[in-house]
């Protein structure tokens, strides 16, 4: 396939690639890189790649108008955090020799010499999110045969949390941005992998037992889940 698929009006939103593995053309919203990829087989013809973009030209444009506003780490923007509205405060001073972040109630209080502050809150963020979810992953697994060997705090795009066999358990730390059920539901459905690696009953159940609000946290995270990439 030499001749290019003509993607006009889509440029900024529509990524292309081919894959050898995959068997049909498919197209992927990616709402953390604020995209849609468009996945080729790799024998693709151009007369079909170009068929299938013109008839979906439109959902494309749909989805990327369907998600939530970026919010960026700057002065005087909201952003949700563990639970409660908080605004970003920044206090610029250039005799400061390093910048200094509190959370508090409602305020995100940035002390800073720097212009661009936003790494520094984005670091002091995840600190958050690996202390906070760590307490709610011990208190899930207190009762439970088996703990966590390790917990990771990572920048996911796709898996919100993951458990490994041997006990090793990642969770995205941009959970802190959602409602305090989801958080918990997210942290409860990895606990209960320690016990059950699939998606069984007996799991089910054990997610269940283990969270606040099952089918809240569980029916957010589907259904706004990926608007948590907005932030920052």
């Amino acid at each position: 396939m030499s001749k290019a698929i003509d993607i006009s009006g889509l440029e900024a939103h529509l990524k292309m690639r081919r894959d050898s593995r995959a068997k049909r053309m498919a197209l992927r919203l990616d709402p953390a890189n604020r995209c849609v990829h468009f996945v080729l087989p790799r024998f693709a013809s151009h007369k079909k790649a170009q068929a299938f973009i013109d008839s979906h030209r439109q959902w494309v444009i749909d989805r990327i108008r369907e998600l939530p506003e970026y919010m960026p780490f700057e002065d005087g923007v909201n952003i949700p955090v563990l639970g409660r509205d908080v605004e970003i405060v920044v206090e610029k001073d250039p005799s400061r020799k390093s910048t200094h972040i509190e959370l508090q109630d409602h305020i995100l209080l940035v002390q800073t010499n720097l212009d661009d502050y936003a790494p520094r809150i984005t670091r002091f963020l995840k600190k958050v999110a690996r202390e906070y979810l760590t307490d709610i992953m011990d208190e899930k697994t207190a009762n439970l045969d088996r703990k966590a060997i390790k917990i990771q705090i990572r920048d996911t795009k796709s898996r919100w949390g993951s458990c490994s066999v041997d006990g090793h358990i990642s969770l995205s730390w941009r959970l802190i941005f959602a409602p305090s059920e989801a958080m918990d539901y997210v942290v409860a459905h990895e606990a209960a992998h320690l016990m059950h690696m699939d998606h069984s009953k007996r799991f089910w159940a054990l997610c269940e037992d283990l969270c606040i609000d099952y089918d809240g946290g569980k029916s957010w995270m589907r259904e706004h889940g990926h608007g948590l990439h907005r932030y920052g």
